[in-house]
């Protein structure tokens, strides 16, 4: 399988006791956004070429941080939750500072789990 699958793969696991996020960072190519309607969609699911379906779990979510749409379909477009943020109006040190206090502290469980 190509990068893309191995990591959906990796992160797509019932047994991990913690919630994975995949970052997608770049332009939006029509070509393989396409492939990710399957995903984007109801039924989230990842269909590769050889037609293996490998199904997103709860403790999984994807996110895509792109400059524009310009290539991306309205089917694409309209599957996304789309949230524009200037750069000017705000900077990464809020959302960091956010995610950090909402964030459980998870350390206990991951000298548990080695």
């Amino acid at each position: 399988p190509g990068v893309f699958a191995t990591i959906w793969q990796k992160c797509n696991n019932r047994a991990l006791k913690w919630t994975s996020w995949i970052i997608c960072d770049g332009p939006v190519d029509a070509i393989w956004i396409e492939n990710l309607n399957t995903v984007l969609d109801d039924n989230k699911i990842l269909t590769l070429a050889n037609n293996d379906r490998i199904p997103m779990t709860d403790n999984c979510r994807i996110t895509f941080e792109v400059e524009n749409l310009n290539n991306a379909s309205p089917a694409t477009v309209s599957r996304a939750g789309i949230i524009y943020v200037s750069a000017s109006d705000l900077g990464w040190e809020p959302l960091m500072e956010s995610w950090c206090i909402k964030r459980p502290d998870l350390s206990a469980n991951r000298d548990v789990e080695r």
